[in-house]
Parts: C-alpha cells; structure tokens; sequence
C-alpha cells in the first residue's frame, strides 16, 4: 500500500451560500491524499499502473468549476470521481479550504476533509 498526495491544488470558483459568493468568487484550496497499491508501479515504472497525479488534478479542477453551496459537495463530488475513474484506488481524503472566508472576521480559511473507501 502507498499513498499519492496531490498538496495545494490553487483554483478560483463560486461556492457558498451568499449570493455574493457566486457573483464574485474566492481562492479554494484543494489537498488529495489517494491510498492505493504502489507495488506494480513501483516495479514496472509504467504511469498505467499508478494513481496519476495529473489526472487527480484534472477531477479537481473539473469539480471546482460545478458551484455548489457547501464545500462537503463539492468534495464528495471529488471523491466519487476518484473511486469512478482510478481503479486502484483504495481510500482518499479530500481537503476543500475556501481562503479568507467571508465569515464577518479575520480568518486565513476554513478547511472541511472527507474520507472514503471503495466500497
């Protein structure tokens, strides 16, 4: 078992509540932890055989640009797009943080994590 982390994926979407977060947006921060057998990959150095980081980007990035009201959709939309289209993929953790909240103080962001297993 292995682990492939994706750190600090920078993007600029509309999720929120207000109605102000979808007009004007705000920086997210997205961290991708996928727990998977590395063993093949690590014998055969083919990138068929791996979790490919470019593609965990891409899922990212696609799911940020759909607008949802709260970030644990936003992420279980992640989640279920790594289980769907990584087969080796045992387990992942996926952390949205929305930077400087707009949440009526001097927050530096606010992170929610989720964690799931194919099942």
């Amino acid at each position: 078992m292995g682990i492939i982390r994706v750190t600090n994926i920078r993007v600029y979407a509309f999720h929120g509540c207000l109605v102000e977060e979808s007009k004007i947006g705000s920086d997210y921060r997205v961290d991708v932890a996928v727990k998977a057998n590395l063993q093949t990959s690590a014998i055969s150095d083919q990138l068929k055989d791996t979790v490919d980081y470019v593609h965990i980007n891409r899922i990212v990035k696609e799911e940020m640009n759909i607008r949802s009201k709260l970030l644990e959709h936003v992420a279980k939309r992640i989640l279920n797009r790594i289980f769907d289209e990584i087969a080796i993929a045992n387990e992942a953790t996926v952390e949205v943080s929305k930077i400087n909240p707009p949440i009526g103080g001097n927050v530096q962001m606010v992170t929610i994590e989720m964690t799931s297993q194919r099942s």
